[in-house]
């Protein structure tokens, strides 16, 4: 694997960070993805009480990913390439009902996920 490659920091969003609004509030631009799925999980929903995160998403419900470790069990969504710097106004953006973790997506590349914490 080159340098290059090496440093490439990926998301997998599959819910309200796909949004423009969310992005262009969160990362100050328009992302660029692919879509991917996400394997051993299973979609859910939560609800968000933090009133910032409801006034930039337009609603107070959001999709939540929970591992089933049944790999037949998959979720769509959309990876993107961004910065180290955008990962962590991701961060800030996602509510503590979230945990952020690495993993490997069915085309094989290795990304950051918010999955139920």
């Amino acid at each position: 694997m080159s340098e290059s490659a090496q440093e490439r920091t990926y998301l997998f969003a599959y819910g309200t960070l796909r949004q423009r609004e969310v992005q262009l509030s969160t990362f100050g631009r328009e992302l660029d993805g692919r879509p991917d799925l996400l394997p051993g999980y299973t979609l859910a929903t939560v609800e968000i009480t933090d009133p910032g995160v409801v006034a930039v998403s337009g609603a107070d419900r959001h999709p939540i990913v929970r591992a089933t470790d049944d790999l037949s069990h998959t979720v769509e969504g959309t990876v993107f390439e961004i910065t180290d710097a955008e990962l962590a106004a991701a961060d800030d953006y996602e509510v503590a009902d979230y945990r952020r973790v690495l993993v490997r997506l069915a085309s094989g590349v290795r990304a950051w996920v918010y999955v139920d914490s």
